[in-house]
C-alpha cells in the first residue's frame, strides 16, 4: 500500500492529467456519438477555425420566415471570416469524393419560405456571425460589405456620408448574400432593376472551396451565375453595391381604383416615363383589397390624419374588390417648397377614384423601414413567428387581366389573410446574362400574396395554412392550364422537371455552371434542384 501511495505521489502529474482526459471522453461521448451518425462530422471537428460548429444546438438553424418545413441539420458552423467558409466547403467537397452526403446550406436571416436555407444532416452556415464590415466609398458612390450584413445595416452605415443603395426590397432586415442569391425586388425596380443589377463586384465561395472575386469583367461567368443563382453555384461573402445620394424625405401617396384596366393603364404608364428630363415618381407599387370592408380596417391608420382633404366613409367602398396605387416621390430638405406643387402635378395624369387620395410625408429612412414597423406590432400581438405560405408571381402583362378575372375576383375572392401585392416591372432593367429568370414580355407583374396563417384557426378554416396552400395550389394550376407564362419569385419547385420548365432556355446554362462551380451538389440543396451523385462509401 505504502509503494503505490508512493507511485501516485512521484507520478501526480501524470494521474492529474489522465484523469482530466477520461472525465473528457465522458463529456464528449454524446458528440462522438452524434459524430458516429455524421459521415465526415467527425473529421470537420479538426479544422482550424476562427469560429466554431456547433453540433449540440443545431435546431436554431432548422425552420425558416415560413414556419412550413423543418430540417435539422448535422451541425451549424458560426464563422469569423472568409477563410472559416472556404475550410469548410473545402473539407465537404474532398469528403464527398468518398461517399460523404454532407451538404452546406449558406443561412442568412432565414426569410426563406420553404426550406431552401436548410440541410438536413448537413452543415448550415450562419451568415449573420461573420460581419466583415461595411467600407463607403463616397467619391466611387458604393460600398463594399459582407454577404452576411443586414441591408438595414448598410442603409445606416451609407447614409452617414449622404449615400444610399438605389434598389431595395420592402423588408430591410434581410442579408445582402440572401438577395442578391434571388434578385432582390421592391417599387424602385422599374427605375433601377433589381438589386442584383446594382452590383460591381462579388467575393464568391464556391462549391469546391474556392475564394473567387468576379465582375462583369472578371471571372463573368461566375458573376452572372451567382446573381439570381439561388445559392448554386457559391456562397457571396462579399459585395460591392452601387450607392446614390440618399434624398431627406418621401411623399407617400396612395390612391384607389375600381377598375382593374385604368389601374394597370396608370401603372404602366407612370414606369414608363423617360429616367431624364421628365419628373416622375422614385417608387411605384400597389396591391389588391379583396375584402373590403371599409379601408379603415385595411390600410394602415398612419394615412388617416386631419390632412386627408375627404373621409374615408364617404368613399362608399364596402363589398368591392379595390386597388390601390401607391408611390413615393423623393426630396431634399431645400425643396421642401416645392414638392407639393410637383405630387399635384404628377397624380393630376392619373384616374383613380375622385377624393381618394391619402398622403403621408415622413423620413427616407421611416419609408424603407416601414415593414419593420409593422413587424414590431404583430410580434407583440404573437402574429408574426406563424406559418407564412407565400407565393411570388411574375405575371406577363398580356396575362394580367384574365389573372385578375379568375384570381382576384374568384379565387381569392373574401379572403383576408394579408397583403396582396401587385406592380409591373421593366424587363429592359434585367440582366438576361444572370441566372434569375423572368416572363418574356417586355413590361410584367410582380403578384405577391404574403399571407399568414392564424396557429389558431381550424383545420381548413379560411385563415388556416391548408386553406391557404390549397388557395396557392388553385392559382398555380390555372396558370398552368391556361398556358399564362408566369414565373414564380422565390420558387418552390421540387421536380426537375418543374425546374427546367421554370428556366427554360437558360436550363442547360445553369446545369453546366453546376457542374463547373459545384460538382458534387453539395451547395443549397434546400432549393431541391439538383441531387447529388453516387458516390462510394466513406468511413470515418
Amino acid at each position: 500500500m505504502e509503494n503505490q501511495v508512493n507511485w501516485l505521489i512521484e507520478n501526480r502529474t501524470s494521474v492529474l492529467v489522465l484523469i482530466f482526459v477520461i472525465a473528457r471522453l465522458i463529456s464528449a461521448v454524446g458528440l462522438t456519438l452524434d459524430l458516429a451518425v455524421c459521415k465526415g462530422c467527425l473529421s470537420l471537428t479538426m479544422l482550424d477555425l476562427e469560429g466554431h460548429i456547433d453540433f449540440h444546438n443545431t435546431q436554431v438553424a432548422a425552420t425558416d420566415f415560413g414556419n412550413h418545413k423543418t430540417a435539422l441539420p448535422a451541425g451549424v458552423l458560426y464563422p469569423r471570416s472568409v477563410a472559416d467558409v472556404a475550410s469548410l466547403v473545402t473539407s465537404i467537397y474532398k469528403l464527398s469524393g468518398g461517399g460523404s452526403n454532407l451538404t452546406v446550406a449558406a443561412r442568412g436571416h432565414a426569410h426563406s419560405l420553404n426550406g431552401q436555407a436548410q440541410a438536413e444532416g448537413g452543415i448550415v452556415i450562419n451568415m449573420g456571425s461573420m460581419k466583415g464590415g461595411i467600407r463607403v466609398d463616397k467619391k466611387g458612390m458604393y460600398a463594399e460589405v459582407s454577404g452576411g450584413e443586414l441591408w438595414i445595416e448598410l442603409l445606416n452605415a451609407t447614409l452617414e456620408v449622404g449615400l444610399a443603395p438605389k434598389s431595395w426590397t420592402d423588408y430591410l432586415y434581410l442579408t445582402v448574400g440572401g438577395t442578391l442569391s434571388n434578385a432582390g425586388v421592391s417599387g424602385q425596380a422599374f427605375r433601377h432593376g433589381p438589386q442584383i443589377t446594382n452590383v460591381y463586384h462579388l467575393e464568391v465561395v464556391t462549391g469546391k472551396g474556392d475564394v473567387l472575386t468576379c465582375s462583369k469583367h472578371h471571372n463573368a461567368q461566375l458573376f452572372h451565375a451567382v446573381l439570381g443563382g439561388l445559392g448554386q453555384f457559391g456562397i457571396i461573402t462579399k459585395a460591392t453595391v452601387a450607392l446614390e445620394p440618399a434624398p431627406h424625405r418621401v411623399k407617400w401617396i396612395r390612391v384607389l381604383y375600381s377598375d382593374f384596366k385604368t389601374f394597370t393603364q396608370d401603372q404602366e404608364n407612370l414606369i414608363s416615363r423617360p429616367e431624364e428630363g421628365e419628373l416622375t415618381f422614385d417608387y411605384v407599387e400597389g396591391f389588391v383589397i379583396v375584402n373590403n370592408g371599409g379601408l379603415l380596417s385595411n390600410w394602415r391608420s398612419s394615412f388617416f390624419s386631419p390632412q386627408n382633404p375627404v373621409k374615408v366613409s364617404s368613399l362608399n367602398t364596402t363589398g368591392r374588390v379595390l386597388y390601390c396605387l401607391e408611390m413615393t416621390l423623393n426630396y431634399m430638405h431645400e425643396n421642401f417648397d416645392k414638392v407639393d406643387e410637383d405630387v399635384t402635378w404628377l397624380l393630376s395624369s392619373l384616374h383613380f377614384i375622385p377624393g381618394s387620395v391619402f398622403m403621408t410625408d415622413l423620413s427616407y429612412v421611416e419609408f424603407l423601414d416601414r415593414v419593420h414597423t409593422s413587424e414590431i406590432k404583430l410580434q407583440k400581438q404573437g402574429l408574426w413567428d406563424v406559418p407564412h405560405p407565400w407565393l411570388n408571381l411574375m405575371v406577363p402583362k398580356s396575362k394580367i387581366h384574365e389573372f385578375d378575372a379568375r384570381v382576384f375576383k374568384d379565387i381569392l375572392r373574401n379572403t383576408s389573410s394579408g397583403p396582396i401585392l401587385i406592380y409591373p416591372m421593366n424587363r429592359n432593367k434585367w440582366d438576361d446574362k444572370m441566372s434569375a429568370v423572368t416572363p418574356e414580355e417586355d413590361i410584367f407583374y410582380l403578384v405577391g400574396l404574403l399571407r399568414s396563417a392564424l396557429r389558431s384557426e381550424r383545420r381548413g378554416g379560411p385563415n388556416s395554412e391548408e386553406f391557404l396552400r390549397d388557395q396557392n395550389e388553385r392559382i398555380l394550376d390555372f396558370c398552368n392550364r391556361e398556358g399564362m407564362g408566369v414565373k414564380q419569385y422565390l420558387p418552390q419547385y421540387s421536380t426537375e422537371s418543374e425546374w427546367k420548365k421554370h428556366f427554360g432556355g437558360k436550363w442547360n446554362r445553369f446545369s453546366e455552371w453546376k457542374a463547373t462551380y459545384d460538382p458534387s451538389a453539395i451547395l443549397a440543396p434546400g432549393q431541391r434542384i439538383f441531387s447529388r451523385p453516387a458516390r462510394s462509401p466513406l468511413a470515418l
